[in-house]
């Protein structure tokens, strides 16, 4: 287990759970933040070890019965050394978001969120890839890539890309996590705050989509919209959770194809230099992580074994982790499995993509999905955005778990940094440098306007 703070007399235990290829250092901003606000004797903090590293690729299953030991154990110590602990709050950044959902109806069903034990606080989230990671295009080399990307990262990767069937259920393990029936949804809404923070550009390891729970993504030409930040000390960074974006008024200068040129080419010679060192250096680490990828998966599938298998002296003792996932009843199959199918081109009404709609037959083609939206895309606190968005080309499980999810009640704050390529690690300061100064506001804002201790 990570390194903890002094328990002193805090009744409120915080876990923070990093994510793939993580380890407990990339979150000692987070842990930082919250110690310069809340002394020791108010919260303590764990960051969970036993996922470190390569140990991510093992799968969100194995990885949130690991961090649901590691609290346990930590609650039994404290225990032992006369501290109580009332209070639990958990934190994720990335897949660390979907390990700790599965952790939390781990916890629920032993019984830790029942009256008089643990009192669910905060759940919070911070780019973490909800709807999976696969990519939202129509089309056949969409699903070779989706199929590539699922097959290089072991377990987790299955998860993320939904190519997995998990256990006895017959559906993706995040569909199951978002199913209202299962302890993990159950879990979910006991906590007093469910927040999450999205990046809107820039994140290529988990974009807006998938970490805002959204069946649109307002952002992906910011010339077109108008941003809606926060106040001050928080603005520009945080869009307001109620309206982030609108579409700017219709503009007709560049509606020329001269006028258009005119708006792209400088920008595109800025970014020159850059493409032409991808081009060059692509080559040499997509080989370097195709090989690794191989070994660690090979790596993978001996852990997991031997974490599933309590038969072998070698046993790590998880099977008291393999319970009923459904609190009444048998989850229910989707007849959805295989290639991608895509919704009908003339459906304008999302409540028809969960999958109980027969998609249409429809020639190949990489556009993304251009549906009408006029029940508004769910962008902030459960509302709705007025402007119509184009609908994204999900797959059936990934809108169930947009109404699933958003059923439970979020409060969603769209994060604008702008100071780096590459946002995902911005977000929560993974490392202390200038560029990701941005990601000290978000994690401010958190910490002054939305933790409760």
């Amino acid at each position: 287990m990570g390194k903890p703070t002094e328990a002193g007399k805090a009744d409120h235990l915080c876990v923070l759970v990093h994510g793939l290829w993580g380890s407990p250092g990339h979150l000692q901003s987070l842990q930082k933040a919250l110690l310069n606000k809340y002394s020791e004797d108010k919260l303590h903090i764990i960051v969970p070890k036993s996922n470190s590293q390569n140990y991510t690729y093992d799968g969100i299953d194995v990885g949130g019965e690991r961090v649901a030991r590691e609290v346990e154990d930590e609650l039994s110590s404290l225990s032992s050394s006369g501290h109580t602990v009332t209070k639990l709050s958990i934190v994720g950044y990335s897949l660390g978001g979907l390990i700790a959902r599965y952790c939390i109806g781990l916890l629920y069903s032993r019984g830790w969120f029942e009256p008089g034990k643990l009192q669910p606080t905060n759940f919070t989230a911070f780019a973490s890839p909800f709807l999976g990671v696969r990519t939202p295009l129509k089309g056949y080399t969409s699903s070779f890539w989706n199929s590539l990307g699922g097959n290089m990262l072991s377990a987790s990767g299955q998860q993320l890309f939904l190519l997995d069937t998990f256990r006895d259920t017959g559906r993706p393990l995040l569909s199951v996590l978002a199913e209202p029936n299962s302890i993990f949804i159950k879990a979910l809404s006991c906590f007093k705050h469910r927040v999450l923070y999205a990046n809107i550009i820039n994140d290529r390891s988990a974009p807006y989509y998938t970490t805002g729970i959204s069946a649109t993504d307002p952002y992906e030409d910011l010339s077109l919209v108008d941003l809606h930040p926060v106040s001050e000390p928080y603005s520009p960074t945080i869009l307001s959770p109620e309206r982030p974006v609108s579409r700017k008024p219709s503009k007709h200068e560049n509606s020329t194809v001269w006028g258009y040129l005119g708006s792209t080419i400088p920008p595109l010679f800025q970014q020159l230099p850059f493409y032409a060192l991808i081009t060059l250096l692509t080559p040499i680490a997509a080989s370097a992580f195709l090989l690794n990828s191989g070994f660690q998966t090979v790596r993978s599938m001996q852990r997991v074994k031997l974490h599933n298998d309590d038969s072998s002296p070698l046993g790590l003792g998880f099977r008291s982790y393999r319970i009923p996932l459904m609190v009444d009843g048998a989850v229910e199959s989707m007849q959805t499995r295989g290639p991608q199918e895509h919704l009908d081109s003339t459906s304008t009404n999302l409540a028809q993509a969960n999958g109980h709609v027969k998609p249409q037959q429809q020639e190949p083609s990489n556009e993304k999905l251009t549906l009408a939206f006029p029940s508004g895309a769910q962008l902030g606190e459960g509302k709705q955005q007025s402007e119509d968005f184009p609908t994204l080309a999900l797959a059936p499980e990934q809108f169930a778990m947009i109404r699933h999810l958003d059923a439970v009640g979020w409060r969603k704050y769209p994060v604008h940094i702008t100071k780096v390529r590459h946002s995902h690690a911005a977000i929560i300061v993974r490392t202390e440098r200038e560029s990701f100064s941005e990601g000290l506001t978000v994690l401010r804002h958190w910490v002054e306007e939305e933790f409760e201790v």
